[in-house]
């Protein structure tokens, strides 16, 4: 598998973000996007994933699914972490695996992955914001699919669960997958491509003109 971008461009709330982004990750790799605060970090995972649109450019997926849009493929961690206070542990991670199309998957397992599985049966209105997070992650590991799409994924874990997260991540690329990950963190991932968002401002454009779209 094969996830590649050709100049792409982004347009937000009336305002260029970025243009002229390319690159290309491969199974088994994975590629840290970074720059300053604005650059585009985030919106160049939603648009990846499906979530914002292309101003211009191209996205490419070979070696997937045909019949899948890359974001049916791929796992999007953003910022928020995506719970149900009143649900319990366990009950947020079956609604998640029900509604990514997996009702019957094993939740136990993810659950103890993150040392979330003493807590199953306590509401998410209880947990910290790291244990939050964590739950967040184990959705990644209660369905599998093969593109990860991490938006600032350390945020909030303290140090033992930054270390798990990266045992995780490495256990997702050594099994094939592959990570796209927005961070000002230091991963941990060895070999890591890295994509500096600050190296594509968005070029000067003569009065009126404007990005394509499509």
């Amino acid at each position: 598998m094969r996830l590649s971008a050709s100049d792409l461009a982004c347009r937000r709330g009336g305002r260029d973000v970025f243009a002229g982004v390319s690159f290309a990750v491969a199974s088994g790799e994975a590629l840290t996007v970074s720059g300053r605060n604005g650059a585009g970090k985030s919106s160049l995972l939603r648009m990846v994933v499906g979530l914002l649109r292309i101003a211009r450019g191209q996205l490419a997926l070979e070696g997937g699914d045909p019949e899948l849009t890359v974001g049916e493929q791929a796992h999007y961690l953003g910022h928020q972490d995506a719970l149900k206070p009143s649900l319990s542990v366990v009950e947020n991670l079956r609604f998640w695996a029900g509604f990514l199309g997996a009702p019957t998957a094993d939740i136990g397992t993810p659950l103890a992955a993150v040392g979330l599985d003493a807590l199953a049966d306590l509401p998410a209105a209880y947990l910290s914001a790291g244990q939050r997070r964590r739950l967040s992650v184990a959705r990644l590991l209660a369905v599998k699919r093969p593109i990860w799409l991490l938006d600032e994924p350390t945020s909030t874990l303290d140090a033992a669960a930054q270390q798990r997260l990266g045992e995780l991540m490495r256990a997702h690329l050594a099994g094939g997958g592959l990570i796209l990950a927005a961070t000002h963190s230091v991963l941990g991932l060895e070999g890591a491509q890295e994509l500096r968002l600050d190296h594509f401002p968005v070029p000067s454009m003569a009065k009126g003109e404007e990005l394509e779209t499509p």
